[in-house]
């Protein structure tokens, strides 16, 4: 060989000797156990579906997956935490729709899109409008013609996006829906069933038991879809509004891991959601397990981001910044 084709053949050797490594890195994850970062307190929505995805992955994996709950600050501390974390492919986290296209609007944080690599979307939260069972308002037509009376229509909520339902209707039909803000869904729960409000806008768990009980009235889906579990009840755009809200729960690593490792783990995310197991965790959590690849979901999570902050601007909600 001459020592042209010599010096040839070591640089391609040099050049591929690091797709090799990254192959290899992929091939071999993981290794050890997974930290998986909850952002919000243990029992409620948010961490029963990610407690059920971990348990489907670990199946997968034959690896442990640890789930710790870093709540605090809206969703935001844990998100915040996950991002400063070293991108080895061992930690990584739940990375919801409101921390990064909502919250961002009306507190400050420490990190932006581009702090995560994104595994993918896994779940999407549903929201519904929902009244006493005794209420006055039997259609959401009736809720709207109230809210162009008088002192309007009262509405509980513990945040956005469940407050902006309301507060784009208003916008868009000129009535006047006034928020009264709440800690938990629970408490948003108690204050409609105890006459501290008209109306409210929340998850299934929260409003379904209610509605079986006889004790509240659903009036329409908030979300872009009808609920799997009140199908006869069809969507506010159905019904002639304009209006939706829309969150969804994804998981991310710390900027910077492995695409390979990425992939890999998005494939055993995508594959563990399709177990009837995790699925049925999510949908009684008050979810659709619905899945989307990690680009996708960054996508979605930009562009809501820039939604997000035209609703937020145009219902003038105060914010912290």
């Amino acid at each position: 060989m001459t020592t042209k084709r010599i010096i040839l053949a070591l640089a391609a050797s040099a050049a591929l000797a690091p797709l090799a490594a990254h192959a290899q890195q992929a091939a071999d994850y993981p290794e050890r156990e997974l930290n998986m970062y909850v952002n919000y307190g243990a029992g409620g929505n948010t961490d029963v579906a990610a407690r059920g995805l971990a348990r489907g992955m670990e199946s997968i994996l034959n690896k442990p997956v640890v789930v710790q709950n870093r709540a605090g600050a809206q969703g935001t501390l844990g998100v915040s935490q996950l991002a400063k974390q070293k991108a080895d492919g061992y930690t990584f986290g739940i990375v919801t729709y409101s921390t990064i296209s909502i919250t961002p609007h009306l507190m400050k944080v420490d990190y932006t899109a581009d702090s995560f690599d994104f595994v993918a979307g896994v779940g999407r939260f549903k929201y519904g409008v929902a009244v006493r069972a005794d209420s006055p308002y039997k259609t959401l037509d009736d809720l709207v013609k109230a809210a162009k009376q008088g002192k309007g229509v009262f509405f509980g909520a513990p945040s956005a996006p469940n407050n902006i339902a309301m507060y784009e209707l208003g916008r868009k039909t000129g009535g006047k829906f006034e928020q009264v803000s709440y800690k938990s869904g629970a408490e948003t729960v108690s204050a409609l069933l105890g006459g501290q409000v008209d109306v409210i806008v929340q998850n299934p768990s929260d409003i379904i038991p209610h509605v079986n009980a006889g004790k509240m009235r659903m009036l329409a889906s908030a979300s872009p879809m009808r609920w799997t579990e009140m199908p006869d009840i069809p969507t506010m755009k159905e019904q002639g509004y304009d209006v939706e809200v829309d969150s969804w729960l994804g998981l991310a690593f710390p900027k910077g891991v492995d695409k390979g490792v990425r992939d890999k783990l998005e494939l055993v995310a995508m594959q563990a959601l399709k177990s009837p197991e995790t699925s049925k965790v999510f949908v009684l959590g008050g979810m659709e397990p619905v899945a989307v690849n990690g680009a996708e979901y960054r996508k979605m999570l930009i562009e809501g981001r820039e939604f997000m902050g035209q609703a937020i601007k145009a219902a003038n909600i105060p914010t912290n910044q």
